[in-house]
C-alpha cells in the first residue's frame, strides 16, 4: 500500500468559505451574499478587465517567466530593485517558498495563536515544528515570540495587520521586534492587508530591504484591495540573497500571463484602489457604528473585515445565517468558539447581513 509522507497524518487541510454557487444549489437559493473570504466586493478596475481582454488573446503561449513588465512595474511603484521581488502564485505561495527555501525537518518556525492557518499547514507539511505563541488580547505578544527563539529556530510568521483578528503592529514595534531577532532566523511579514491599515506609523517596511542587512520577507497581494483575487497573484521583496534563493525554489511558470497584465494595470490605477479602500473602510465604520446597538462585541480592525464576538453558538448563527442566502466565517476552527468574522460587501450586502443578524441576536438567549 502506498501511504502518503507521515507528516501529512498531523495536517488538517485549509478549508475557504464556501462559494456562492454551493450554496445555491445545496439550499435551492437565487439570492446569496458571501462575507466570508476578504474578498474585494467591488469589479476590478474598467483597465484590469481591459488588460486581460487583451491578455487572452495570447494564452496558447506560455508566460513570461520572469515577468518582466511586473517586477518593472512593482520596482517602479515602491522604489525596490528587480533583484528584491519575488512573485508568488497568491502571496500564499510565497510563505510556501520560503518554507521551502529555508526551513528543514525538524526545524522551527514561530506563529502567533491566532492567525493565519496557512503558515502551520505549509511549515507541517514540510515536517517543520510549529511553535505557537498565544496572542495577548488578540495581539501579537512580540516579547514573548522572542522568548520562544530556540537555536533550532527558522522563521517567524508575522500577519500585519493579522488575519483573523484585525488587529495591528505599529512600525515602532516591528522595527524593535526585528532588531532583537536574530541573523539566523527569518523574519516573514504578511501584509496582505497593507493598504487598509490608515495608521500613519504603520511600518514602512521596504526600508529594510533597501538596507540590504536584514533578514526579512515582506509579502503582499494583489487579492484585497486591487481585486484581483480570481488570479492569484501575490508579491514579496527580500534581501537580494533571500530573494534569489526564493527564485531558485520557485516554479518556472507560476504566475500565468493573464495575471501578470492585470496586475501592472491595476499598479497603474492607484485611483480605483484607493477607491476601493475608501469604500471599504466606510463601510465597516457604518456596520461597526450599527453592532453598538446589538449584543455582540466588534474587535477593532485594520483590514477589510471585522471579527465579531457573539456571545452565543457561532456555528447556530454561521448555520441560520447561511439559510438566509449568508455567507459569513465560522472562527472555531481558529479557537474562537462563539466568534463570526464578517468582511465587508456592497453597501446591500452589509444592510442585509445587520437586519438578518440583528434579528438572530435578539432572538438567541447568551450561552
Amino acid at each position: 500500500m502506498i501511504k502518503p509522507r507521515k507528516e501529512l497524518e498531523s495536517v488538517t487541510p485549509y478549508k475557504p468559505g464556501k462559494p456562492i454557487e454551493e450554496v445555491k444549489r445545496e439550499l435551492g437559493l437565487d439570492d446569496v451574499i458571501k462575507l466570508a473570504s476578504n474578498e474585494n466586493a467591488l469589479s476590478p478596475s474598467p483597465k484590469v478587465i481591459a488588460a486581460i481582454t487583451e491578455a487572452a488573446k495570447d494564452i496558447n503561449r506560455y508566460p513570461d517567466g520572469g515577468s518582466f513588465y511586473l517586477k518593472k512595474a512593482i520596482s517602479d511603484k515602491f522604489a525596490i530593485p528587480g533583484e528584491n521581488i519575488v512573485l508568488g502564485n497568491g502571496s500564499d505561495e510565497i510563505i510556501i517558498l520560503a518554507l521551502r527555501a529555508f526551513v528543514g525537518a525538524e526545524e522551527e518556525v514561530i506563529v502567533s495563536d491566532p492567525t493565519f492557518l496557512v503558515y502551520s499547514i505549509a511549515s507541517s507539511v514540510i515536517g517543520a515544528k510549529v511553535v505557537s505563541v498565544p496572542a495577548k488580547e488578540l495581539r501579537y505578544d512580540l516579547d514573548a515570540m522572542l522568548g520562544a527563539i530556540t537555536s533550532r529556530t527558522k522563521m517567524i510568521f508575522i500577519a500585519n495587520p493579522d488575519n483573523p483578528t484585525g488587529s495591528y503592529i505599529s512600525r515602532k514595534e516591528v522595527e524593535e521586534f526585528i532588531q532583537k531577532v536574530p541573523d539566523s532566523v527569518i523574519v516573514f511579514l504578511d501584509e496582505a492587508y497593507y493598504e487598509f491599515a490608515e495608521e500613519t506609523d504603520e511600518p514602512d517596511l521596504v526600508s529594510f530591504i533597501e538596507k540590504k542587512v536584514s533578514n526579512v520577507i515582506i509579502a503582499r497581494t494583489f487579492s484585497k484591495a486591487y481585486g484581483l483575487a480570481g488570479l492569484r497573484i501575490g508579491y514579496g521583496f527580500a534581501r537580494g540573497d533571500i530573494a534569489k534563493a526564493l527564485n531558485t525554489v520557485r516554479e518556472p511558470f507560476n504566475i500565468n500571463s493573464i495575471a501578470q497584465k492585470a496586475a501592472v494595470a491595476a499598479l497603474g490605477d492607484e485611483e480605483y484602489m484607493l477607491k476601493s479602500v475608501d469604500f471599504v473602510n466606510k463601510e465597516k465604520e457604518k456596520m461597526c457604528n450599527k453592532l453598538k446597538n446589538v449584543d455582540v462585541k466588534v474587535v477593532p480592525s485594520k483590514t477589510n473585515f471585522i471579527l465579531i464576538t457573539t456571545y452565543r453558538d457561532s456555528v447556530e448563527i454561521y448555520k441560520k445565517l447561511l439559510e438566509q442566502g449568508i455567507i459569513v466565517r465560522e472562527m472555531s476552527p481558529w479557537g474562537f468558539d462563539g466568534f463570526i468574522r464578517v468582511t465587508m460587501g456592497l453597501e446591500e450586502e452589509n444592510e442585509k447581513f445587520l437586519k438578518v443578524f440583528k434579528g438572530l441576536i435578539e432572538k438567541t438567549d447568551r450561552k
